[in-house]
């Protein structure tokens, strides 16, 4: 797919799906700013792409003011944000009763709340254009609640209402909105979870399953992407075809 005309900016691309996206998209010539708090790893992934238009910026998705430094310096660049993708999340599950109230703030912070701060730092420059994509990282978990998953799920769960209260208010505006949500794929999501019984499951649960790359969630990605102006992929739920939930 050739994205050469397509600026993009990945919050979260140091590694997982939003390192994959990075590869696969600058593969199609994408301009892209990559942001994350592992500036080196961004390093990496612009010096294995010596050819491609690569900005790597350190970022931490819960300060607005970092977020919105990527997204100026961006406009600065290219003169507009045609996609924002907001990837960074988090996944320390574990069971209400253990009380985890900091992993629970920590997870309310980035997944929900680095979601709208990447939303209120590029949508008035993209409304203003009335033109833009902005795509989320969501989860089956924000379609289906399990137990020991309360607090993530309910994370995701806010995600897609976020987002789509965003798709009916920007419509007028010509903007398009994603939500990807991918069953078990094999990132550093695990690394995550504190507690080794719910790490531990969660890595024989993809491993029985025959989970899913981060490649493959990168490829709805793209194709979300380059898509015509007039049609929009609004969700797209992405499974290991042995995940039943």
């Amino acid at each position: 797919m050739n994205l050469e005309n397509k600026v993009v900016i990945i919050m979260g691309a140091s590694s997982g799906i939003g390192a994959a996206t990075a590869q696969l998209l600058a593969a199609d010539h994408a301009k892209l700013v990559l942001a994350a708090r592992r500036l080196d790893r961004l390093d990496e992934i612009k010096a294995a792409n010596p050819n491609e238009a690569i900005l790597a910026m350190r970022a931490d998705v819960t300060k607005f003011d970092e977020v919105k430094a990527v997204i100026d310096t961006t406009i600065k660049q290219y003169g507009r944000v045609d996609v924002l993708y907001n990837n960074a999340g988090i996944m320390p599950t574990n069971p209400l009763i253990a009380g985890k109230r900091d992993e629970w703030q920590n997870m309310l912070q980035i997944n929900i709340m680095g979601v709208l701060n990447g939303i209120a730092a590029v949508l008035p420059s993209m409304a203003a254009r009335k033109s833009g994509h902005i795509i989320t990282t969501d989860s089956v978990a924000g379609h289906v609640v399990t137990p020991d998953s309360a607090v993530y799920s309910g994370t995701k769960y806010a995600v897609r209402a976020i987002m789509d209260g965003l798709r009916q208010e920007q419509a007028e505006n010509n903007i398009k909105t994603t939500i990807v949500s991918p069953g078990s794929t094999g990132t550093e999501l695990f690394n995550s979870i504190t507690d080794a019984d719910q790490k531990q499951f969660a890595e024989d649960f993809f491993k029985n399953i025959h989970g899913l790359e981060p490649k493959q969630i990168a490829q709805a990605v793209e194709f979300a992407i380059g898509t015509e102006a007039n049609m929009s992929v609004s969700e797209v739920i992405v499974r290991p075809t042995r995940q039943s939930l």
